[in-house]
């Protein structure tokens, strides 16, 4: 069977990006171009960003109908996470909540994707 290892997010300028997830995740990109960054997450899985003018065919809508989740485990750390995010000044979509599965919050990148920190189902 084949597994998905590569998610792509629009973006309306890669290198205004670039700096949001470099200090978010914590690396360097392995390819930075003008139209495409792409960031190695560990397991095998890339976080890819589309210049949107460039992709192909043009995405036919645009808009946060999806989420980018960090499974974070360990007690409190959501919470640890909420706080650290929080101080850097990301712009909060969701405050730190529980709800039917757990802590949560969610942070919106540069280009209104969002991006949920939320603890693994147990």
């Amino acid at each position: 069977m084949t597994s998905p290892n590569l998610i792509i997010l629009y973006v309306r300028d890669p290198a205004d990006s670039i700096a949001f997830y470099r200090d978010l995740l914590g690396r360097e990109p392995a390819v930075d171009s003008p139209n495409f960054v792409a960031f190695p997450l560990d397991g095998g899985f890339t976080l890819g960003l589309w210049r949107r003018s460039s992709v192909e065919p043009q995405p036919s809508a645009l808009g946060n109908r999806g989420e980018v989740a960090f499974i974070v485990p360990g007690e409190g750390a959501v919470a640890a996470h909420y706080r650290e995010w929080s101080s850097r000044g990301l712009p909060i979509a969701q405050e730190l909540t529980t709800m039917d599965f757990g802590q949560t919050f969610v942070v919106l990148d540069p280009d209104g994707h969002r991006l949920r920190v939320c603890e693994p189902d147990k």
